[in-house]
C-alpha cells in the first residue's frame, strides 16, 4: 500500500510539474478559462455530477502514460552492465527538455555535455528519446554510417520540408557517390582562384559600405555579416545569372524564409514559418533551374567558367558526352532540376555556417588583439603596401598564419555544433551500450573539437603551426567539416572566404567589441554565434599601428 501511495504521489507531482511547464508555453487566456478546473484538480473538489469521476479517470490515464514513458526511457538508456547512461533522473513528461532547449539552448546542450562525462548522455525532446555523444571517435564513427538500414543523417525535424525529401543532404548509395565525384571539379585550384577574386571584390564593397554608414557607431554586426555572406554565395555560385534586380530580391527573401524556418517550431501547414520556408525553397529551386539552363547555353557556346555553376555545368556536359559515347544514360544529377536542387544545398551549407564563423572572427579578433596584430604583420609582409591589389590564389597560399587563425576559429567555435542522426535498427555504440531503433543521436562536433588538443579551451592558432602540428596529431577530433559520405566538399572554399575576409578587415579597419555578461555564451541560430557582437568600426589610417614585430615567434625553433 505504501509503495502504491508513493508511486501515486510521485505521479501527481510529475503531472503538476508538467502543468507548470505548459504554463510557460500556452497563453494566459487559456489558463484563465481553465483556472476553475485546475483548482478542482488540485483540491479534488468537483461541483458537477460526474465531473470528479471524469477527472479522476483522466488523471489515472495521464499518470499511467507518464509512468509508461518513464519506464520506456529507463529501458532505452539501460546498458549491458545494468546501469543507465547518464542524463536527467526523470525527464519532464511529454515535453522532455523541449522548453529549456527553446528558451535557452546554450544551457540545455551544455547540461547534456556535462551529463556526458563518459562520452554519452540521454534526454527526451517532445517524447523522442535522444542520445548526445561527445566521444570524438564515436562522433566520427556515427557520421560515417549513412546506411538506410542502420542510420541516416536527419539534420533537423523540419529539414525535409524545408530542403525537400529528395535533397542530396538525405541521399546515400551510388547516386550520392556519383554526384560527389562530380563536385570535385568545383573546387580545383583554378576554380578556387576564380572564386577568391569574386570574394575579394564583394567583401571590399561591403566593408566600404559599412564604414560609410556606421563608422564610429556601435552595431550588432551579425546581420551585416549575414548580408555580406548571402551576396557572396549568390555571386560566387550563380552570379552572372541572377542579374534581374526584382528576381534577386525575391530570391533573397525566399532564401531567408528557409533560414527562419529552421528556427521555428516544426509544424508545416499554411501560415506557419516552416510552410513559408517550404514555399521559399520552391521559388529558390525554380530560379536556380533557370540559372542552370542559362549556364549550359553559355558553356556550350565556348564560354570560360565565371562562377561555380559554370564549372559544374562544364563537368556535367563532359559526363553527358562520355555517357553517350558509352551508350549509357546521362548521369541522374545532370538534369536542370537535380543540379538546381544541389545548388540549393550549397547555398544553405555555405550561408549559416560561414556567417557564424565570420561573426566569431570579428569577436575573437577583438578579444585577442595580440593575434590580430600578428595577422596584420603577415598581411603587410605578403601583400605589401599596395593593399588595393586583389587577393588571388597565389597570395592566399602565402598567408600561412592567417590560415592558422581561421582553422583555430573553426575549431574553437565550430559553427555546426551537431550532426543529428536517426537509428533504424539497434546500433552497438560501445561495448556496454547499444542505441535502440528510433533514437535521435547527436554527435557533438564542438565537444570533439574541445578535447585532447593542448589546452583545448584556449584560443591558440599556434597549435596549427609547423612546430606543433596539432591538426595532424589530433585529426580525429577536428570534425568541423564532418566525416564520411557527407564530408564537406566545399571545405577549401569556406576557409578561403574566412581568410579573405580577415585579410581585408585587418588592413582596412580597426575595431573594438563591447562585452556584456552574456558575451561568453553561445546563441543557436541554428549554427552557433556569440551571444552578442557589439562592434565599433573605424577606418584604418595608421598602418604601423597595432602590428606585431614577429609573425611566428616559433619560426626556426625545434
Amino acid at each position: 500500500m505504501n509503495a502504491t501511495a508513493s508511486v501515486l504521489t510521485h505521479t501527481q507531482n510529475v503531472v503538476y510539474s508538467t502543468m507548470d511547464q505548459l504554463k510557460q508555453l500556452l497563453p494566459d487566456s487559456f489558463w484563465q478559462e481553465t483556472l476553475a478546473a485546475e483548482k478542482a484538480l488540485r483540491r479534488m473538489e468537483f461541483g458537477l455530477p460526474g465531473f470528479g469521476s471524469l477527472m479522476m479517470y483522466g488523471g489515472v490515464m495521464l499518470g499511467a502514460y507518464v509512468m509508461m514513458e518513464q519506464l520506456r526511457f529507463k529501458m532505452k538508456r539501460r546498458t549491458k552492465s545494468g546501469k543507465g547512461i547518464p542524463g536527467p533522473s526523470l525527464p519532464i513528461p511529454f515535453l522532455g527538455g523541449l522548453i529549456e532547449m527553446v528558451k535557452d539552448p546554450y544551457a540545455f546542450w551544455e547540461r547534456q555535455r556535462l551529463y556526458a562525462s563518459k562520452g554519452v548522455s540521454y534526454n527526451s525532446l517532445f517524447g523522442q528519446f535522444i542520445v548526445f555523444v561527445t566521444d570524438p571517435i564515436k562522433c566520427r564513427e556515427l557520421m560515417t554510417v549513412n546506411d538506410p538500414e542502420k542510420m541516416l543523417m536527419v539534420l533537423h525535424p523540419s529539414a525535409k520540408n524545408i530542403l525537400g525529401k529528395k535533397n542530396m543532404a538525405f541521399d546515400h548509395g551510388p547516386g550520392h557517390k556519383a554526384i560527389r565525384k562530380s563536385f570535385l571539379s568545383l573546387f580545383t585550384r583554378k576554380a578556387l582562384s576564380v572564386y577568391v577574386q569574386l570574394q575579394d571584390g564583394i567583401i571590399r564593397r561591403h566593408v566600404t559600405e559599412w564604414l560609410g554608414k556606421h563608422e564610429g557607431e556601435e552595431i550588432e554586426i551579425r546581420t551585416l555579416l549575414r548580408d555580406l555572406n548571402l551576396m557572396t554565395s549568390q555571386e560566387v555560385f550563380v552570379g552572372p545569372y541572377l542579374d534581374d534586380p526584382e528576381t534577386k530580391e525575391k530570391f533573397t527573401a525566399a532564401y531567408l524564409a528557409m533560414t527562419e524556418a529552421f528556427l521555428a517550431f516544426p509544424l508545416c501547414f499554411p501560415g506557419t514559418t516552416v510552410w513559408k520556408g517550404r514555399q521559399g525553397r520552391l521559388y529558390v529551386v525554380k530560379v536556380l533551374e533557370q540559372c542552370v539552363k542559362r549556364a549550359k547555353v553559355y558553356i556550350q557556346k565556348g564560354g570560360e567558367p565565371r562562377c561555380l555553376v559554370d564549372f559544374w555545368v562544364a563537368k556535367c556536359l563532359d559526363e553527358i558526352k562520355e555517357a553517350e559515347a558509352a551508350g549509357e544514360p546521362a548521369p541522374a544529377h545532370s538534369t536542370d532540376h537535380k543540379m538546381a536542387d544541389a545548388m540549393l544545398l550549397f547555398l544553405f551549407a555555405s550561408q549559416d555556417a560561414s556567417t557564424a564563423s565570420l561573426t566569431w572572427t570579428m569577436a575573437l579578433m577583438a578579444d585577442n588583439p595580440e593575434i590580430l596584430a600578428r595577422v596584420r604583420a603577415e598581411q603587410y609582409a605578403v601583400r605589401g603596401k599596395n593593399l588595393d591589389t586583389v587577393i588571388d590564389g597565389e597570395k592566399m597560399n602565402e598567408l600561412k598564419f592567417t590560415r592558422q587563425v581561421v582553422k583555430e576559429i573553426l575549431r574553437f567555435r565550430a559553427p555546426a555544433p551537431m550532426v543529428p542522426q536517426m537509428t533504424y535498427t539497434k546500433y552497438q555504440l560501445t561495448e556496454d551500450y547499444a542505441l535502440p531503433p528510433g533514437t535521435l543521436v547527436f554527435p557533438s562536433v564542438n565537444a570533439a573539437c574541445l578535447q585532447d588538443f593542448e589546452e583545448p579551451l584556449k584560443f591558440d592558432p599556434d597549435r596549427f603551426g609547423e612546430h606543433r602540428k596539432e591538426d595532424l596529431v589530433h585529426a580525429k577530433n577536428y570534425l568541423v567539416f564532418g566525416a564520411g559520405p557527407h564530408y564537406c566538399v566545399g571545405k577549401e572554399y569556406a576557409i578561403n572566404q574566412l581568410v579573405t575576409f580577415l585579410s581585408l578587415m585587418s588592413t582596412t579597419c580597426d575595431w573594438s567589441r563591447r562585452r556584456t555578461e552574456d558575451s561568453d555564451k553561445w546563441k543557436y541560430l541554428p549554427t552557433i554565434y556569440p551571444h552578442d557582437t557589439f562592434i565599433t568600426l573605424h577606418k584604418r589610417k595608421d598602418h604601423d599601428k597595432d602590428v606585431a614585430k614577429v609573425i611566428d615567434p616559433y619560426a626556426g625553433k625545434a
